[in-house]
């Protein structure tokens, strides 16, 4: 396992340990967990935008998506 070490200002971390708090969790599962988080999500980002260069087909139009979904 590897540590990692973060500095903030006492502002910043007063309002990370009281959201950390609210949630019962301390400051450092509560950084590793929004970390995990939002790393996934940029990875989901950079799938869905790959797809959309692919993607070649004209859009649909919203009569032709219910057209389509109905057949």
């Amino acid at each position: 396992m590897v540590e990692v070490t973060a500095t903030f200002t006492d502002e910043a971390f007063a309002l990370l340990k009281k959201y950390a708090d609210e949630k019962g969790l301390s400051s450092a599962e509560l950084l590793r967990r929004t970390m995990l988080d939002w790393l996934e999500d940029e990875e989901d980002i950079r799938d869905a935008e790959a797809i959309l260069e692919e993607d070649t087909e004209e859009p649909l139009s919203h009569e032709e998506f219910w057209q389509r979904l109905e057949a």
